[in-house]
């Protein structure tokens, strides 16, 4: 491999045979201009000859010289890209939640980075410390989380972090902050899609329910958990703790803690499950033991991921607008400054989709 010319139609090599890569001061050498011209030509808005851009432009191919966006940022000639960080990028709600970030972020011209934290605290602090160091126009933090002191301090110090460098720290599905912080909250009405599945269940006749939930603790399963019990309370049907049987949102703790429940001899008729992905495993299981759904057992989701509808039967579950959740987020972090008072906390809506795997038992 060649190495960058210099002025004086050399090439510049550095170390044991490895080319240093162009600045702009070589561009200009071999363009024959000032530094200065060659920076008017790349930006494109300052008056250049046509000859002198086509040389500026030419230098640039031949050498492979690479503009510092990073430099550019600092100088506010770039627009800063939208990070979203996630517990999980295999996740099929993240990923429709990333679908509608990168969707909207590329409608306002802006590169769009997603990053997983795995669910380790310290990668999510060391994340929002890089996307503020890469002047990342807003920081979009994903999933479900445990609320309380420690979180809110988390969340406030990130914000005010964000803030300071003119960035905007955006909770989408999690918790809002007390007010007065600089940050953008976007969730989805948890409570009320979960009451939804249980009451649909409950007007079906249903009044042994195996709750699937999610782990203790987590904001979002708190919040499908109280739905559920909501719904109870409005069909004077006593809640029942063995059928309240927490987890993982995986088709493997689903289909465990199914089999698990047929095991015990535990007595049910309809499987609310926190997730579709759940909700898979709990089928598995039940067409294990031998019943039909929803001729024996009845089954209902949550998130109306893609394939809910493929299923056998297909599946009845609460959709979760998840790209919009996404677009949302990045719409109202990037256009804050016109936004209304008190559109910086947004509630989307949950609906309930019926279709064929649940029955009435009377």
């Amino acid at each position: 491999m060649t190495s960058p010319r210099t002025g004086n139609g050399k090439r510049r090599r550095v170390g044991a045979g490895q080319d240093k890569p162009s600045t702009i001061r070589d561009v200009a050498a071999q363009a024959g201009v000032s530094v200065a011209t060659v920076s008017r030509a790349l930006a494109g808005n300052y008056p250049v000859s046509e000859d002198t851009r086509a040389r500026v432009m030419s230098a640039v191919e031949s050498l492979h010289y690479v503009v510092n966006v990073h430099a550019k940022a600092l100088s506010g000639r770039v627009a800063g890209p939208v990070a979203l960080v996630i517990q999980d990028i295999t996740g099929p709600s993240f990923a429709h939640v990333a679908a509608g970030v990168e969707q909207e972020a590329a409608t306002h011209g802006r590169l769009s980075l997603v990053c997983a934290t795995h669910g380790d605290s310290d990668r999510e602090d060391d994340l929002v410390q890089l996307m503020r160091e890469q002047h990342a126009a807003a920081v979009v933090l994903v999933g479900g989380v445990v609320p309380g002191e420690v979180y809110h301090r988390r969340m406030a110090q990130y914000a005010a972090a964000l803030d300071a460098a003119g960035s905007r720290l955006v909770l989408c599905g999690r918790p809002p902050l007390p007010e007065g912080l600089p940050v953008t909250v976007v969730e989805y009405d948890n409570k009320g899609g979960a009451f939804q599945a249980a009451d649909h269940l409950l007007t079906a006749g249903h009044r042994r329910i195996l709750f699937l939930g999610g782990e203790p603790l987590q904001s979002s399963s708190e919040e499908r958990r109280a739905g559920y019990r909501q719904a109870l309370r409005a069909h004077d049907v006593p809640y029942a703790e063995e059928l309240d049987v927490p987890g993982t949102y995986t088709r493997v703790s689903g289909y465990q803690r199914t089999r698990d429940a047929l095991r015990s001899g535990m007595n049910f008729t309809a499987v609310f499950a926190g997730t579709d992905m759940v909700a898979v495993g709990a089928l598995a299981a039940l067409r294990e033991a031998g019943l039909d759904v929803p001729g024996d057992v009845s089954v209902v989701g949550f998130d109306d991921v893609p394939f809910a509808a493929d299923l056998s039967p297909s599946l009845t579950t609460v959709r979760v607008p998840y790209e919009e959740l996404g677009r949302t987020a990045v719409r109202l972090a990037l256009g804050r400054e016109e936004c209304l008072a008190g559109d910086d906390h947004v509630v989307l809506s949950t609906q309930l989709v019926i279709r064929q795997s649940v029955r009435r038992t009377s």
